[in-house]
């Protein structure tokens, strides 16, 4: 009677740790995954950009600038994936997207792309490809606050300093600027005139 007293809260510990241990590294294997499927997607997104710039080269000699910069951007991230560094893939990413904006702006206003099959459907793929980019940098945002919630509570954080786990840093951003505040502007009501 005793002996089972005793292995009944032994057996709930062992298995409380197990159970504990093996949720930590679920979650290290998930934010690993998100991590590549960051790169993933800018590898499909770098990719995509020749085809476009061959695509749209006809339609857009006057605009020149827009493609250094997309052959810069895509540099950056082709570097970046080689070297398997995150802040450096999500610095890619960002110049990405920023080198795409005015490709979109311009698309957008002139007809003679949107006639262009070959350029809508590369501008699909590359919008397609920028939301599954962002998908998966939340993806990555919320697998490291799970596990980081985990690891620094208790008993939890038992566990975790029991097996050697540290916090991840997730995406880092600066924390002063101007994407951290809201303009007076950005706080009205927009209007809309279809007319």
């Amino acid at each position: 009677m005793l002996a089972t007293a005793l292995i009944i809260p032994i057996v709930i510990v062992i298995l409380y740790l197990v159970l504990t241990y093996n949720s930590l590294i679920t979650l290290k294997v998930r934010i690993k995954a998100s991590i590549q499927e960051i790169g993933n997607q800018l590898k499909r997104q770098a990719n995509l950009i020749p085809n476009l710039i061959e695509a749209t080269k006809g339609y857009m000699e006057h605009e020149k600038d827009v493609y250094s910069k997309l052959t810069a951007a895509r540099n950056m991230a082709a570097q970046a994936l080689e070297k398997n560094n995150l802040d450096e893939i999500i610095k890619a990413s960002d110049k990405l997207g920023n080198a795409f904006k005015p490709m979109f702006a311009l698309w957008e206003s002139n007809p003679q792309f949107k006639a262009n099959e070959t350029v809508a459907k590369l501008m699909d793929d590359l919008r397609d490809t920028a939301d599954k980019v962002m998908y998966a940098r939340r993806l990555l945002i919320d697998l490291s606050a799970d596990y980081n919630t985990k690891i620094l509570t208790f008993p939890t954080m038992l566990v975790a300093k029991m097996f050697g786990f540290k916090t991840v840093a997730g995406l880092s951003t600066p924390e002063t600027g101007a994407h951290l505040e809201v303009s007076q502007e950005e706080t009205k009501t927009p209007k809309v005139n279809l007319k």
